[in-house]
Formats: structure tokens, sequence, C-alpha cells
């Protein structure tokens, strides 16, 4: 179970922060994709009444149920387990949407400690002195920052939560279940948990602006047709390659895929795969750039040396300009598109191939 039930007005954003965007997604998606990732199912998600459209656009394509939340944390989560108790699971996972990452190694640990008690939560010490509100020292030793996801033996859970008769506001649900006498073990948490707040944690969740670059380089051989920034270009000798070899485009996409750490354009398209046989090397650009644009970021501008004896690439210049624009969907005026030589050394001096260096920077959208 995800619980996106509240209001986050302390983060400052236009609309609860669990569906307000963070790292190119919704803050809701990325938990829930980890927790499909991790095997679990089914998955419900408590949203606030009325939610229902923004929720499903934040979670689209996910195997997830809906479930309208309560007037308080608590009453959230009942009805998220009463709805969950259709299914009849044996354990649960009760997770906050306000803390997007959720790495596996928890998940591990909390349904492992399940094998031996109703209860487990994953903790984190406290590393700063702390008092109390008046002042008074406290020993932070004996403390610990409590994390979610929470998990629990489904019945146990269910039968706590029926029963709770506490504050209107619980602390969390191992508050819960220790209400009802049941054992809460403490596991190690992560502090990639943390969670999303305030205004700043937004503001503060990805650079400004990145840069990446990217090198290529074909080989030139006969009966090969020559294409460079998705333009035709005439020559007696193309580039040879699994792909169209477009070696201009292939030093862009690397530059690209380098500014948002998506790895390498062979981790995407790999020549070992007969799909990318002769194909456009276009297609694996806009790939890149809708990578670029998930991971929060839009196209500043690229700047691509083409490097080589011949062709000459004065004459095409603005036509590979215009159909790197295309492809990118940005202006004309983000994408340069020089050449130069070697002065007759090395390989490309030498005309046995024609190389290409690409440098993109990208921005917070």
């Amino acid at each position: 179970m995800v619980v996106a039930a509240g209001a986050g007005l302390r983060a400052g954003q236009p609309s609860p922060k669990q569906f307000a965007r963070w790292r190119g997604k919704p803050v809701v998606r990325h938990s829930v994709e980890a927790l499909v990732a991790a095997g679990c199912s089914p998955i419900v998600v408590c949203i606030p009444g009325g939610a229902e459209s923004v929720a499903e656009q934040s979670l689209t394509g996910l195997p997830v149920r809906f479930v309208s939340g309560g007037a308080t944390r608590q009453l959230s989560v009942r009805a998220g387990l009463e709805a969950l108790a259709e299914s009849v699971p044996a354990r649960v996972l009760i997770h906050d949407a306000a803390r997007p990452i959720l790495p596996r190694a928890v998940i591990k640990r909390l349904v492992s400690a399940l094998e031996s008690g109703p209860g487990a939560i994953p903790v984190l010490p406290v590393v700063d002195s702390v008092c109390l509100a008046d002042g008074t020292p406290a020993d932070r030793s004996t403390l610990r920052r409590v994390q979610t996801p929470q998990a629990f033996r489904f019945a146990e859970i269910l039968a706590a939560h029926r029963g709770w008769t506490g504050p209107a506001e619980a602390g969390d649900d191992a508050q819960v279940a220790q209400a009802a006498g049941l054992s809460v073990m403490l596991v190690e948490g992560d502090e990639a948990l943390h969670k999303l707040t305030y205004a700043a944690d937004f503001a503060t969740a990805l650079q400004p602006v990145r840069i990446g670059t990217g090198y290529d380089v074909h080989r030139l051989s006969e009966g090969e047709e020559l294409w460079l920034c998705g333009i035709k270009v005439e020559h007696s000798h193309g580039l040879a390659g699994h792909s169209d070899a477009d070696v201009a485009i292939h030093a862009l996409v690397d530059a690209l895929l380098g500014a948002v750490a998506a790895k390498d354009i062979g981790a995407h398209f790999p020549p070992s795969d007969p799909r990318w046989k002769g194909a456009s090397s276009g297609q694996f650009l806009t790939h890149a750039a809708g990578l670029v644009r998930e991971s929060g970021y839009e196209i500043g501008n690229v700047d691509l040396t083409i490097i080589c004896e011949a062709p000459k690439i004065g004459p095409h210049r603005e036509a590979m300009r215009l159909q790197l624009a295309g492809l990118l969907g940005v202006d004309i005026t983000a994408v340069s598109v020089k050449a130069t030589t070697t002065e007759g050394l090395g390989p490309t001096g030498r005309r046995e191939g024609i190389a290409a260096q690409a440098v993109a920077t990208v921005v917070l959208a």
C-alpha cells in the first residue's frame, strides 16, 4: 500500500506533493515502480477524494488500484487495508508516497524480518545532538529515525487498525501495531528513503544544468551509403556499421545520454540486436532526447564536430542543423554543426573513416 492521500502543502507545489514532478516523474510514481519491480502485488494507492484524474495520470500503465483516503493517515491506511483484504494477502508493506526512492535492499530486510515477528520497520540512528522542546538534552543513543515502508503480517495489522482507539492522528503504523500488543522489529533503513517535505527538497533534487560529451568513429567503405546528421550525402564511400552508421548522430546520442547519466548508445541499441540492422540513427536520437525529458530536463544546446578529410560538410551544414533540430525538438539556433580535418594525420587523415565528437547541455525543465 502506498499512502498518497495527504495535502502536502508544506512542499510549496501547485498540487499535492505526491503528484508533483520530481526527477522527471510524479513523486508517487517512483516508489510504486519500485514496488512493482520488487514483485509486490496487488498494490493499493490511497489518494485524496476527487484526485482520481491526477492520480491516474501520475500512475498510468502501472497495475494499481485507487482507494479514497480518510481525514487522517490512520483512516487512509485502514481504508487501504480493507481494500487489500479482498485478496487475503499474508503480508503488507505500507509506504508513504513522499519517500520516492525505495531501495530493494530495504524491502528484502523487511520481508525477511516478518519470518520472525508480526511487524518490522526501517530505522536509522540519530547523528545530531537532540533535545526536548523545552531545551532539556536527550540521549540520542536511545533514539532512532523511523522510515517507511513498514511491514506487517496482514491479518494482525488489519485487526490493529480496526481496533485503534488512540489519538485521531497516529504517528505511524508501528504505533498502531504496538497499541494492539504486536511486537515490531527494527531493521536497517537507508538515507535514500529521505522524505520530501519542504519546497527546498524539490528545488535541490536536480542540478540546474548538466553537460554530456560523446565521441564515435566509423570506417569508410565502398558500396555503403553515407549518412551524416540524418542527411544522405553523396560520396564515393559510405560508413560501415550495424545501423546506418551515422557517426555524427551516434556521438550526439552519447552526449545526451551522458548528460543524464543514462549509460551509452550501445546499452540502449546493442549492435548484436538484429532489430537495429540498417536502422536509421534518427530514432536513436529521438530516444535519447526523450530520456532527457523523462529525467526532468530540456535540451539546452548541442555542439557537434565532424572530423574528416572528405566530403565537405559546409554545403550540407544548414540541412544537417535543421534535421537535428527536428529530431531533438529544439530550435535550430540550439544546434551547432562544425567540421574539421586532421591535416592528413591518423585514420581520418588517411580517409579510412570519419569521426565525430559532441557536447550537449541540458537544463531543468
